[in-house]
């Protein structure tokens, strides 16, 4: 269960929580309704839908590529559409779409997520060029691998593949990513934030 919502109540901010399926364009126009009747308004929307399915190219199906296409890509569609129109009345609206890393380095085992975080930067890149006449920044970040549930769970199949304990799973990991370290969720957050 996410939390999220009320962790910034904590803050004493006001904050709601919409489970919605993202593949679904009926959950998304419920989830921009209710936010509009909640607040009256809309000033940023951030787009960070989910994992695409890895794995070898030859067995990955029809239905592995409209799945990853339809998570992430058509999401960040829709959800575009349904703000602009709020984002632009704001006069101050963002969007900002959190792609990952597999729009900037190929490999092998993520043909379809590579493909769809390249067609999210271009579709941000062609947003921003359409909103810099209406009042509304788009942007992109492609994060590395950043500590997440998801990079945990590749750890410990590192962990169990090769009899490790988590700390030299992460240590191997590290060393086979050619990076110093994996980054902070909340290195991501500020970045969306500025």
């Amino acid at each position: 269960v996410y939390h999220g919502a009320e962790e910034v109540r904590a803050l004493g901010r006001r904050a709601i929580a919409v489970k919605v399926d993202v593949t679904s364009q009926e959950d998304l126009d419920t989830m921009a309704n209710r936010s509009m009747s909640e607040f009256g308004r809309l000033d940023i929307l951030v787009n960070n839908a989910g994992a695409t399915k890895r794995g070898d190219f030859f067995t990955l199906t029809e239905e592995d590529w409209a799945s990853g296409f339809g998570l992430k890509f058509y999401s960040a569609v829709r959800m575009t559409r349904n703000a602009w129109p709020h984002l632009k009345a704001s006069k101050s609206g963002a969007i900002v779409n959190i792609i990952g890393i597999g729009a900037r380095v190929a490999s092998a085992e993520f043909t379809i997520g590579g493909s769809v975080n390249s067609a999210l930067v271009n579709f941000t890149k062609a947003t921003a060029d359409m909103g810099q006449f209406q009042n509304v920044r788009v942007n992109a970040l492609n994060p590395g691998h950043v500590h997440t549930g998801r990079l945990e769970a590749r750890v410990r199949k590192t962990m169990e593949a090769e009899k490790l304990t988590w700390e030299e799973a992460i240590k191997r990991d590290v060393e086979h990513l050619g990076i110093n370290r994996f980054a902070d969720p909340r290195v991501v957050a500020d970045l969306v934030r500025d």
